[in-house]
């Protein structure tokens, strides 16, 4: 289920500049929300390739290391090294 939020935002100066002129007829949007829905988005969107680059980064080495690197661990090492 879908909730919806209502926020309200305090801008003064060069970014309430800055987005009105992003906003209305001479602007990329149509409206504030939709201005703000899409920074959201895109942030969103910012976080999550971020965290695929971390997670690629780290396999890349892990598939990199060599064989004798590798050592058998039990599901109980494991649980205790992702608790540290």
């Amino acid at each position: 289920m879908s909730r919806t939020t209502t926020m309200t935002v305090r801008l003064s100066g060069a970014l309430s500049d800055f987005v009105a002129a992003n906003v209305g007829e001479n602007g990329s949007y149509e409206n504030i929300s939709e201005y703000v829905r899409d920074l959201i988005r895109r942030d969103k969107e910012r976080a999550e390739q971020a965290t695929f680059d971390r997670l690629k980064a780290e396999l890349t080495l892990a598939f990199a290391a060599p064989e004798t690197s590798y050592r058998p661990l039990t599901a109980a090492e494991i649980i205790a090294r992702n608790r540290d």
